[in-house]
């Protein structure tokens, strides 16, 4: 059993870390401005291509730097640290493309990989948040061989710089659900709110409406009737990535913290000195090491699995869903400890920690919510039993 960085691994943390620190001096322009001209994303665009990390999800002969789960978990450790969720410039197609065809790949994959397009997942639903089952978006057969999409799509994460949407929608009158790639140009297809949320981020998160969209044939993604499976694999990997960035930026704003606390002087001497603070920072130091260890075994497991076991993947799903309650509560844990820390500095929008614990309390709703997560972890218990939940991975049984 070895726990060290590999060489490789090491070099990437560092790359990934250079990345960070090239986008560190945009963070302020985003808060300010609600968002970063044109020359700052081509900046952050060129800095994305010069490091190497461009679609880290995405196989190099596709465009895409190809890194395992792993690796994408120590770049995004790193990407955390952002503020503003500078980390989403990093662009990283959403992950049923995997499924693409070669005609799409053509289309979409390949020119997202190169940072020439831009995708927005649309999911969610007025009524259909965590349950995704519930989506009431219609895909009606034509005449033609396409469909007819009808509906309406909330929380389209960078829905406002997208250029194409993967949309799911219930294809008729089967009730399939399935995946479509929807160029946003595309007639039918309109912006109808772009609401304003707690955090300042680097993209929006507008509510999109599907009137009598029609798309060809060309359009399904992965399948029909493949929707929820594509859904539940997207979930999946997001839930892993969201960990390993909630712990990046709970150890951004512990440090900051601690520095903070070394210089601020109240009654005579630094209160890093005050033992009120002082266990402030221990909880902190624990919630961190401890989560990002598991974000580290999980996602090497999911890089270990057998691809085809079924039952594997049902309980990586529950892992996931592990990781991503355990340390976005934990992260959310830290940041607050930061700011009590800084006091009434602490609250102020100029300071890095005061961001950080605005944006990172959307980690426990977005991608399910830490209720739908205990769900997800207990009906794995309930189904399959509690042993491959609690242990590591026994190799006999990979084989």
């Amino acid at each position: 059993m070895e726990f060290a960085y590999t060489p490789a691994l090491l070099e990437l943390k560092n790359r990934a870390r250079d990345l960070t620190e090239r986008i560190l001096p945009f963070e302020d322009e985003c808060e300010q401005n609600n968002g970063l001209c044109e020359q700052s994303h081509a900046a952050i665009k060129q800095a994305v291509l010069d490091t190497g990390l461009q679609a880290i999800n995405t196989p190099a002969e596709y465009g895409g730097a190809g890194l395992s789960i792993l690796e994408q978990v120590v770049v995004q450790d790193e990407l955390g640290k952002l503020t503003n969720a500078l980390w989403d410039a990093v662009w990283r197609p959403a992950n049923p493309l995997a499924h693409a065809t070669a005609q799409q790949r053509e289309r979409y994959l390949i020119p997202e990989a190169r940072g020439e397009r831009r995708d927005a997942v649309a999911i969610s639903e007025k009524d259909a948040g965590s349950d995704f089952s519930r989506a009431k978006t219609t895909a009606t057969p034509d005449n033609n061989g396409g469909y007819v999409i009808n509906g309406e799509k909330w929380f389209v994460t960078v829905g406002d710089v997208a250029d194409f949407l993967i949309v799911l929608a219930y294809v008729e009158p089967e009730h399939e659900p399935t995946m479509f790639l929807i160029d946003v140009d595309t007639p039918g297809v309109k912006i109808t709110n772009v609401p304003r949320y707690t955090h300042t981020f680097v993209y929006e998160h507008p509510e999109f409406v599907f009137d009598n969209v029609h798309v060809t044939s060309d359009a399904v993604l992965g399948g029909v009737g493949q929707g929820l499976e594509l859904t539940r694999d997207w979930f999946t990997e997001e839930r892993l990535m969201i960990g390993a960035r909630t712990i990046g930026a709970a150890e951004r704003a512990l440090t900051l913290a601690v520095e903070w606390a070394r210089e601020r002087v109240q009654g005579g001497e630094p209160i890093i000195n005050r033992q009120l603070i002082q266990g402030m920072i221990a909880d902190s130091v624990v919630d961190i090491t401890t989560n990002r260890a598991l974000t580290h075994q999980v996602a090497w497991e999911f890089d270990n699995a057998d691809p085809n076991d079924a039952t594997m993947r049902k309980t990586l799903h529950a892992k996931a869903a592990t990781v991503k309650l355990a340390a976005s509560e934990a992260s959310n844990r830290v940041v607050d400890r930061a700011v009590q820390i800084f006091g009434g500095r602490g609250y102020i929008r100029d300071y890095p920690v005061e961001r950080l614990w605005r944006e990172l309390r959307v980690d426990r709703i977005w991608e399910g919510t830490s209720e739908i997560q205990r769900l997800v972890i207990a009906n794995e218990a309930n189904k399959r039993g509690l042993e491959n939940l609690l242990s590591f991975p026994n190799p006999a049984d990979e084989k």
